[in-house]
């Protein structure tokens, strides 16, 4: 009796989960209890009505259900050993398959193809961060930036799919072919006070990006082109005109081969004035002796050649002197009103003398001036020399460190003062040579022509 109840415990265990509906998704824990509180009302319910058949049955028919429930355990439990024995062999194979595959990913990785995939795609990101092809070129939805792709899987330590390295090909394929093009785009462009505004776009493969007569460069943090701050020289900005306003196959324009780097420092050269503010105090003060110099040079060869023009006139015609010219004072001086004229050759050749030396401080005006200017200019570079070295020296003190960006303002000034106090003094000199070449030209004449009504004197004296 005992070895029946044994059995039929046995038969309830391994039959009632067959026999178990379904647990139905619980949407509470109370409906959790109850739906497990039903279940195993079941359950005793059917192990109890098995129990009563196994009772009722007749001896030989309770020890035939038992043999058959018994051989059906055994060979449930045979099944049962195989497939676990095959679960455990399997499982033990596809380690060992998994160790091979990361053998074999691992050997690809380092030595052979995903490792040189990985080393272009770092090579290529960085190249497609700073193209303005980027630009033009957008992902397609559910697609990061290609640049971003890229460095994505350089950095990745898995193993690429095909379709990662298929889009690694695409992306470099793609930069190859555009940068053999010139192509006319629009998009959206960042102003210099920051709004965008959608523009037409001519690109020149990487190189070079116009709109209309403005050069532009490409952020990589917003993924936008730019407008520069700075445009570059008028020739370069008809040359981007030319090309926005093509037709034809061919026009001669500007290309950056360094991909904008060189546009960038070309706008980024100093103006005139801020050369010039560069110089400080220093070349303020030399460029104020410089047009100095400059304005009495203009002002004193102007004289010049208005008294030159005179002076010719009156060659043409000596036997009626005009005060208007200083050849015309000399001569009335020699052969004025009859009152003042003196018969003694000595005393006219005085009055002649004098005539001459009354003309030649106005013919030599502002000579002395701009040969001051011409010694001063050098010395005043050589303060604005000495002083911008000062401070270059006091920089590099102060921040311990000899860094050319804290030396460049100090070095700049120094240079600046030298190129303004020659540029001053070299014009100069030569505007001094040139007045002194007239004047001395001029009073040449004079001195000519009041030797010759001399000579001519005391010719007629001899004569009388």
């Amino acid at each position: 009796m005992m070895n029946t109840r044994i059995f039929l415990i046995n038969l309830v265990v391994f039959a009632a989960p067959v026999f178990i509906a379904p647990l139905q998704a619980a949407t509470s824990l109370d409906e959790l209890l109850q739906e497990t509180r039903t279940i195993r009302a079941a359950d005793v319910q059917l192990a109890e009505s098995r129990a009563a058949q196994f009772n009722a049955a007749s001896a030989a028919e309770q020890v035939r259900l038992m043999n058959g429930a018994t051989a059906q355990r055994d060979e449930r439990a045979a099944a049962a050993k195989t497939l676990a024995d095959g679960y455990s062999n399997s499982e033990i194979r596809i380690n060992e398959l998994n160790t091979q595959l990361r053998d074999k990913a691992n050997e690809l990785q380092i030595g052979e193809l995903f490792g040189l995939a990985r080393q272009v795609a770092t090579d290529v990101a960085s190249v497609l961060r700073q193209s303005l092809i980027t630009a033009q070129i957008r992902p397609n939805a559910g697609e990061v930036n290609r640049d971003i792709f890229l460095r994505q899987f350089s950095e990745s330590k898995s193993i690429p799919s095909p379709a990662e390295l298929e889009r690694v090909w695409l992306e470099i394929q793609r930069e190859m072919t555009e940068s053999g093009k010139v192509a006319r785009f629009s998009t959206d462009i960042v102003q210099p006070n920051g709004s965008k505004t959608n523009a037409q776009v001519v690109r020149i493969g990487p190189f070079t990006a116009i709109t209309g007569n403005d050069y532009l460069g490409y952020l990589p943090t917003l993924q936008s082109l730019h407008v520069l701050p700075r445009q570059p020289p008028g020739e370069i900005i008809d040359a981007a005109e030319q090309l926005q306003n093509a037709t034809g196959d061919y026009v001669l324009t500007i290309v950056d081969p360094a991909r904008g780097v060189l546009l960038d420092q070309y706008v980024e050269r100093p103006s005139f004035g801020e050369r010039i503010e560069l110089g400080g105090e220093v070349g303020y003060v030399i460029i104020t002796v410089g047009v100095a110099g400059a304005v009495a040079f203009i002002f004193q060869l102007i004289y010049l050649i208005i008294v030159r023009l005179a002076v010719w006139r009156q060659l043409r015609n000596l036997n009626k002197p005009n005060r208007n010219n200083p050849l015309g004072r000399v001569l009335l001086a020699f052969k004025g009103d009859p009152k003042t004229i003196e018969a003694d050759v000595d005393i006219a050749e005085l009055r002649i003398t004098e005539a001459v030396l009354h003309e030649v401080p106005k013919l030599e005006r502002f000579q002395a001036l701009l040969r001051l200017a011409v010694a001063a200019g050098p010395l005043l570079g050589l303060i604005g020399t000495v002083y911008g070295m000062i401070m270059t020296f006091q920089s590099i003190v102060e921040s311990g460190s000899s860094n050319p960006k804290l030396m460049a303002a100090g070095i700049g000034q120094a240079m600046i003062a030298t190129i303004l106090g020659l540029g001053i003094a070299v014009p100069l000199l030569f505007a001094n040579a040139g007045l002194a070449t007239l004047s001395r030209s001029l009073v040449q004449i004079l001195d000519e022509q009041s030797a010759g009504l001399l000579a001519e004197s005391l010719e007629k004296r001899r004569r009388a």
